[in-house]
């Protein structure tokens, strides 16, 4: 992901985990903050090591990571967002991770109006 997307300091994480809220699934918990000063969204990605070995938690990530890349226009701008990846997501296969993600997404009412996403 480009850098205007990412998410990577301590306290940021930390702010979002703290006044932030959550919506999740069995896969995947989805914590957000609004941030109206942000141009666009900005995402951090967590995987526990109870998830895998490092070589299992990095594979996780940048599949999630292309997962939002790839229709990063649906999801709302001035938002930041903390995905953290449970232990099913271990044995799941692309499609059914992509479906996971934007399940909880949409439950979290953070889609751009008028926007569908394809299953």
């Amino acid at each position: 992901m480009e850098k205007e997307y990412r998410l990577a300091k301590r306290e940021d994480f930390n702010k979002i985990y703290r006044y932030g809220k959550s919506m999740a699934n069995h896969q995947f918990v989805l914590y957000y903050l609004p941030q109206p000063k942000l141009e666009n969204f900005r995402l951090g990605i967590s995987v526990s090591k109870k998830v895998g070995n490092a070589v299992v938690r990095n594979r996780l990530r940048r599949m999630v990571k292309e997962i939002i890349r790839l229709k990063k226009e649906n999801l709302m701008p001035h938002y930041d967002y903390i995905l953290l990846a449970r232990k099913p997501v271990v044995d799941m296969e692309y499609a059914e991770m992509e479906k996971s993600i934007w399940h909880v997404i949409r439950k979290a009412s953070l889609l751009k109006r008028n926007d569908t996403i394809k299953k």
